[in-house]
């Protein structure tokens, strides 16, 4: 997109848009680059950002989460190193080298997972990755931010030094108290510090019987603070190391500046790349927070939104637990301009607003909170016309002000702009303004212009309805209440609803009817005639609704009933075959019985046997008996079955086993927690929880009540922590 007019971006609410952008970002440098977001005007660059911006929102759905990437800005440092002889101090040093293993993090983060980050791979791939700067600082400056003892052998051999010293001076410092205390030359505190030395609380009456330096007295005036002579000796020893710890440092951070001086470029490299990383990250939170998608981009010409919202509405009512009214709305080449036309209040500008904010969005490289069937293109210059444009300063009336507007318009307008233009031709007479704008739009029209513009002007509507490439919208209102139902009609001019407002907001009758006999007669039967159309409309698609609701509830019923039928049927067939199972039964048991009965009476066994083995053949004979084939059939089956049971068996018990591993290689992935004394902590194998009470060269004790143990730091894992 070509350079958008700061009115467009004010006009469309952009700025806003940014804020809420800015607030989602992690870093400094994101939250400045957020504010300057602007619509890209070259595609690739903005195919790639949109995709980079998709990816980043797919993370929060996956297991694969993009590392966290927040950094401190290095702008001061890249200054001075771009100095020559200027030396950097140690929080400079610890910015830049956890700039560069964030960049090594991300490296091996997106390298292995670039299946999923294509595009975030590519844009770190470029970049190489430097470790030599991160391990030149660490061999210098350590965790806490102070200089190493081995920064240098000159460095060791002062702080050894420097240790003997102070030792000195501590010993010196005892064997004085020991002297004067038993002397009673001391005070009851004994010692005191001032200026940061250890002094002597000497009693004012023997000040003169103590060999030091006086460093003050208290306010009463009773005691005295002398620093012992062997001491002050020591101690201007310890000065005179302490000058050179501090020059032999600042050598040790003017070689290391000088060391990664060369890489300046390189840290600025990391630095912008992050700061994108930032704002891509940003953008993503936001879509997750409007339910934004990437749309199809097409090379139509065609612009459809399907169930669109306005993003800082629907922001603002979500918030608010409050119902934001989505719009269905579409441009192509056979469709290029709506006029949009209704009463006030009904959700035209809002409309107006979506569309070129989506518009401005999506071209920035966001997503829109639109339905994922929804299909944009892409345009070369949005011009707005909305809001009061009454200029103060250069003394224009609202209607001056839009002429001009419009000049501009029609130096812009080409096939490849989107205009957008509230309350097209007001501010001037209404029969004069909406000839001129008429012809404004005629132009718009010839040049192919894609446009959406809200009017009351009867003209436009029908110069909406002549052409074959434009066409007339509504917004729907109730035909009782005259309420707005925020829901866009295509295809139809709406009415202002002038007298009908004018009417429920208690307006005499009287008084509308003398208004009515003021204006052409033919103007109100137009207007009441579309009036007249909006409310029919309204009927049907409350008619239409309510149909589809009864037929919807109709089919589930048809479906429950259904259901219920198969049911009833399963069941009648079951009895049916209880009922002949029993009704066989009886009918055995009744020949049975009559056998026995005979049997009672003659005692003939042969007879019985006879009898019985005669009801047992009677039976097998309806039974139908299985061939050599069907059973070896059968059987066959039967085996395959055992045998796809026991393949599934085995492919459970692998996944199991893979389950298992995967979790024992995350939980070894898992960073350890840095145990501390004091903490209760217990075995990874075991359930005992205990106290650390020593730590020392990775081995730990722990209590646990009625006995301790020694055991390594790796067998530990952190249950809670001191308190």
């Amino acid at each position: 997109m070509q350079g958008v007019q700061t009115k467009t971006l004010q006009d469309l609410e952009f700025p806003t848009v940014l804020q809420q952008l800015a607030a989602r970002c992690t870093t400094e440098k994101g939250k400045a680059a957020a504010l300057t977001v602007v619509p890209i005007a070259d595609k690739d660059h903005l195919l790639a950002t949109l995709g980079k911006t998709s990816e980043y929102v797919a993370s929060f759905t996956n297991e694969n989460r993009i590392p966290n990437h927040g950094f401190d800005a290095v702008d001061k440092e890249l200054q001075l190193l771009a100095i020559e002889n200027t030396v950097l101090e140690v929080p400079s040093f610890r910015k830049i080298a956890h700039l560069c293993t964030t960049i090594s993090l991300h490296k091996k983060f997106f390298k292995k997972f670039k299946e999923y980050y294509p595009l975030l791979f590519a844009g770190i791939d470029q970049i190489e990755e430097n470790t030599f700067i991160p391990n030149a600082i660490n061999d210098v400056v350590d965790r806490f931010g102070e200089i190493k003892d081995n920064a240098s052998v000159e460095l060791k051999r002062i702080r050894m030094d420097m240790n003997v010293v102070r030792g000195k001076i501590n010993s010196s410092f005892g064997t004085a108290l020991s002297r004067y205390q038993g002397m009673d030359y001391l005070d009851e505190i004994k010692e005191s510090i001032v200026e940061n030395r250890r002094v002597l609380a000497v009693k004012a009456m023997y000040r003169r019987k103590v060999r030091g330096t006086v460093m003050g007295n208290s306010k009463t005036g009773s005691i005295v603070y002398i620093v012992p002579e062997a001491t002050l000796q020591y101690s201007t020893e310890l000065s005179n190391l302490e000058y050179e710890e501090k020059e032999e440092i600042r050598r040790i951070l003017l070689v290391l500046t000088n060391t990664i001086r060369p890489e300046a470029v390189l840290i600025k490299t990391y630095q912008y790349f992050l700061t994108e990383i930032d704002l891509t990250a940003a953008k993503a939170k936001y879509a997750n927070e409007m339910n934004g998608i990437l749309p199809i981009i097409n090379e139509e010409r065609t612009l459809y939104l399907r169930d669109a919202y306005h993003p800082l509405l629907y922001l603002n009512n979500k918030n608010k637990q409050e119902k934001t009214w989505p719009q269905t709305i579409s441009l192509s080449q056979d469709n290029r301009i709506i006029v949009i036309s209704g009463p006030n209040a009904g959700g035209k500008s809002i409309t107006l607003k979506t569309i070129g904010l989506l518009q401005l969005m999506l071209q920035s490289g966001f997503m829109v909170p639109v339905h994922e069937r929804s299909s944009m293109c892409l345009f070369d210059k949005v011009l707005t016309d909305i809001g009061d444009n009454q200029s103060i300063e250069n003394h224009l009336s609202t209607y001056s002000y839009r002429l001009k507007n419009m000049n501009q318009f029609l130096k812009r307008c080409n096939s490849q702009t989107l205009f957008l233009i509230d309350e097209f031709g007001t501010g001037s007479d209404p029969e004069l303004g909406g000839a001129l704008a008429e012809s404004f739009l005629e132009v718009f029209y010839e040049r192919e212009a894609f446009g959406v513009i809200t009017t009351h002007y009867a003209n436009l509507k029908l110069l909406a309805n002549e052409l074959p490439h434009m066409t007339n919208a509504n917004m729907q209102f109730d035909n009782k209440t005259l309420e707005p139902t925020f829901k866009l009609i295509m295809g139809e001019a709406g009415s202002s609803f002038t007298f009908e407002v004018a009417q429920k907001n208690g307006i005499p009758y009287s008084l509308i009817n003398k208004a009515k006999k003021k204006i052409d007669r033919g103007k109100v039967r137009f207007d009441a005639t579309i009036s007249k159309l909006q409310k029919e409309r309204s009927k049907m698609s409350k008619t239409e609704s309510r149909l589809q609701d009864k037929e919807a509830k109709a089919k589930e019923e048809a479906e429950r009933l259904e259901k219920l039928n198969a049911k009833i049927k399963n069941k009648l067939e079951n009895y049916q075959e209880l009922y002949d199972h029993n009704q066989r039964m009886i009918y055995l048991g009744n020949k049975l019985n009559d056998a026995a009965e005979r049997y009672f009476h003659d005692k003939k066994k042969r007879a019985l046997i006879s009898e019985m083995l005669r009801i047992v053949e009677t039976e097998n004979s309806k039974r139908k008996k299985a061939t050599a084939k069907e059973a070896k059939a059968k059987k066959a089956i039967k085996k395959q079955t055992a045998k796809e049971l026991e393949q599934k068996i085995v492919k459970v018990r692998e996944e199991k086993k893979e389950l298992k591993a995967k979790a024992v290689k995350q939980e070894k992935a898992k960073p350890k927690a840095i145990l501390k004394l004091g903490d209760r902590v217990r075995m990874q194998d075991g359930k005992a929880v205990g106290t650390i009470d020593t730590l020392e060269k990775g081995k730990a004790v722990v209590n646990y009540g009625l006995f301790t143990t020694n055991v390594s730091v790796d067998q530990l894992e952190l249950v809670e922590r001191k308190k």
